[in-house]
């Protein structure tokens, strides 16, 4: 489904937590079924990702396709251990090669250091090694036409990239312009003083965005102001995807649940929530334009 400009999408998890020839299966034609243009490919086993399958699965099914991709502790690109950080080259390198081969336009996540809680500040040459790793992905990332999505994320999960502006500022020091910022609602409602003057301020650096409320369950019964949202992606005309995220103990299981602290069970059917938010998300999309219309 395309509004406008935008392309809907839905992570995976919503569907399935593994990426086996089944789970492609039924989360790209449910994702499809429930109007959807796009599915955000995401699993904790690179293994299990048949690729050639991924994309004859995509292409019958007409649907675009993002790849979520992360790294660990020990190939933590931010890391001033030189051979963690070779490690953590090799494996986003591996990962850009399924983006890749599966036709997918975006590759986002935390691409930049380990997904965890660290114990202290990053350095200034941790993160000038990053950068470096980055721009090099970045560039052969755009050899496949393929945009990074830095994905910005709450202090717990990182502690390089927490705030929209320091994101901005790390893909200035990239310095490609298909590096660009990955923000997600959930996060930015932890770390942001006004989640729509983030929105605003990343402006043209913005290539991929998350929607999800603030406990993760159906769009609106949080305390996410999606209306300011919709109307700051207007203001600075986003066309790049909007895909929703989010993620129940029933669907994921361990060790995800763990990860993510998924300790209330919000909700249990995926067909339903996805539909509802496509239908919550166009209308913004449609009530941001027709304030836009009134405003000029």
């Amino acid at each position: 489904m395309t509004t406008g400009s935008a392309t809907l999408g839905i992570h995976s998890f919503v569907w399935t937590p593994s990426w086996s020839t089944d789970a492609c299966e039924r989360a790209v034609a449910r994702s499809a079924e429930c109007g959807f243009g796009l599915v955000e490919v995401s699993t904790l086993d690179l293994d299990e990702i048949d690729v050639a399958h991924t994309r004859r699965t995509l292409d019958r099914h007409r649907m675009r396709s993002a790849f979520s991709a992360g790294l660990d502790a020990e190939h933590d690109v931010s890391s001033l251990d030189p051979e963690r950080r070779r490690r953590g080259e090799q494996r986003l390198e591996r990962q850009l090669a399924i983006a890749r081969d599966i036709g997918a336009h975006y590759m986002c996540g935390i691409l930049y250091s380990a997904f965890q809680k660290y114990d202290r500040s990053p350095t200034v040459d941790g993160i000038a090694h990053s950068v470096e790793i980055i721009r090099r992905l970045g560039e052969r990332a755009a050899a496949s036409g393929i945009t990074l999505g830095l994905e910005v994320v709450n202090r717990y999960e990182t502690n390089v990239l927490n705030t929209a502006a320091q994101g901005v500022a790390f893909c200035r020091r990239v310095g490609l312009p298909n590096v660009r910022v990955h923000l997600d609602c959930y996060h930015m409602n932890i770390e942001e003083a006004d989640l729509a003057a983030a929105i605003t301020e990343t402006g043209d650096y913005l290539g991929y965005f998350h929607t999800g409320d603030s406990n993760r369950g159906y769009l609106g019964s949080g305390s996410i102001d999606f209306s300011r949202i919709f109307r700051a992606l207007a203001s600075i005309g986003y066309d790049g995807p909007i895909t929703y995220e989010s993620f129940s103990a029933k669907v994921v299981g361990q060790p995800t649940e763990g990860i993510l602290g998924i300790w209330r069970e919000l909700w249990t059917d995926s067909d339903d929530l996805a539909r509802h938010a496509l239908l919550y998300t166009q209308a913004q999309i449609k009530a941001a334009r027709e304030a836009r219309a009134v405003m000029t």
